[in-house]
């Protein structure tokens, strides 16, 4: 998790630099539309990404305790990623952006 040093001085700026890149808001997307995920799901609902890049942003969210993985004693192993409380902060966040890009592409 970064320290408060480490972040920028702008509110807007922080939220970006936790949630900024297209694949890192997909993620939270499908786990507050959609509840808990397994690696799989992931590969399956978020097109174009690689293996390396999800792992890579699921990585960092968990970092940054935006996200939690739960490894469950099976064979094979499973392992789901939910939302943190923290991360379930960002619904609001989410959904104002759903309705925006929904006017928007009503408007076109």
């Amino acid at each position: 998790m970064l320290t408060r040093d480490e972040l920028p001085e702008c509110p807007v700026a922080t939220t970006v630099q936790l949630i900024g890149n297209k694949w890192k808001l997909l993620i939270i997307r499908n786990l507050i539309y959609n509840g808990k995920q397994r690696f799989s799901e992931f590969l399956k609902t978020i097109p174009a990404i690689s293996k390396k890049v999800l792992t890579d942003n699921l990585r960092a969210l968990e970092e940054d305790g935006l996200i939690e993985r739960e490894v469950f004693a099976e064979v094979p192993p499973r392992v789901e990623y939910s939302l943190t409380e923290l991360g379930m902060s960002l619904k609001p966040i989410l959904d104002a952006m759903r309705e925006w890009g929904s006017e928007y592409k009503c408007n076109l």
